[in-house]
C-alpha cells in the first residue's frame, strides 16, 4: 500500500514559510497559503509547528532593547562621544531583559573600517561582560569603578580596556552597540578581545539587541 502522508523535512518547508511571510505573516494568510498549494494534513501540522516556533524565537529576540538618550537610532552621534570631543561613553539604557538571564555583555563596534565604501575590518570600541541582569543601563562617561558590580572589561582595538569613541579616517561610519543576554556568568577571561568574548558566549545567548549611530569627522 502506498504511503499517503510521507514524512516532510524542515528544509522542504522553507518556500512555504516564505510564502506565509509574503502574505503578511498571519494565521489567516497561512490558511490562504495552505489552500493555494493544497498542503496535505500531515504537512499542515508540521508547517504550523515550524512557523510557530520561528515566531516565538523571533519575538524573544526582538523583545530586549538597548537605546541611547544621546542620539536616535541610525542618527549622528554627538561629537562629545568621539575623538573630536571629550571621547566619553554615551548613556545607554537596557529594557526587557528576558527571564533566566544570568549576565549581560556589550560590544560596540564599527564594521565600516577604514572606509565605508570599501570596508576591510570591524573596529572594536568597547567590550564589557558579566554585567548583572538587573542592570538597566550605563551612565554617560562611566568610569571603570562606576560599572555595575561584577562587570568585567575586554580589550578594544586600541588594545586597551574601556570606551574609545568614533574616530573614522574617512566617510560616515556606523557604530553598533550590541547587547547580549546570557544564560550564564562567564569566568574571568582576563581582558578578552571581542573574538574571545564571542567564542565564550556562543551557545549561551538568550536574546540580543542593538542600537546604531553614525559619525563622520568634521
Amino acid at each position: 500500500m502506498r504511503e499517503l502522508t510521507p514524512s516532510v523535512s524542515v528544509t522542504s518547508l522553507s518556500p512555504l514559510r516564505s510564502l506565509l511571510f509574503d502574505f503578511g505573516g498571519t494565521w489567516d494568510s497561512a490558511y490562504r497559503v495552505i489552500l493555494a498549494v493544497r498542503i496535505r494534513p500531515a504537512l499542515i501540522v508540521v508547517f504550523a509547528l515550524v512557523c510557530g516556533a520561528a515566531a516565538s524565537s523571533a519575538a524573544k529576540e526582538s523583545a530586549m532593547r538597548i537605546s541611547s538618550s544621546a542620539f536616535a537610532a541610525n542618527a549622528a552621534i554627538p561629537s562629545q562621544f568621539t575623538c573630536e570631543g571629550a571621547d566619553r561613553s554615551p548613556p545607554l539604557a537596557f529594557a526587557e531583559i528576558p527571564a533566566g538571564t544570568k549576565s549581560l555583555a556589550l560590544i560596540v563596534e564599527d564594521p565600516d573600517a577604514p572606509d565605508p565604501s570599501a570596508p576591510k575590518m570591524t573596529w572594536v570600541h568597547w567590550v564589557l561582560y558579566d554585567m548583572p541582569p538587573q542592570t538597566t543601563g550605563l551612565t554617560e562617561a562611566i568610569a571603570p569603578r562606576e560599572l555595575p558590580p561584577g562587570t568585567l572589561e575586554g580589550l578594544n582595538d586600541w588594545k586597551r580596556t574601556g570606551y574609545r569613541g568614533p574616530c573614522p579616517p574617512i566617510g560616515r561610519h556606523r557604530y553598533f552597540h550590541k547587547l547580549y543576554a546570557l544564560d550564564t556568568v562567564l569566568p574571568n577571561l582576563h581582558n578578552p578581545t571581542k573574538a574571545a568574548l564571542e567564542k565564550a558566549i556562543h551557545g549561551h545567548i538568550l536574546a540580543q539587541a542593538e542600537w546604531v549611530g553614525t559619525y563622520q569627522k568634521k
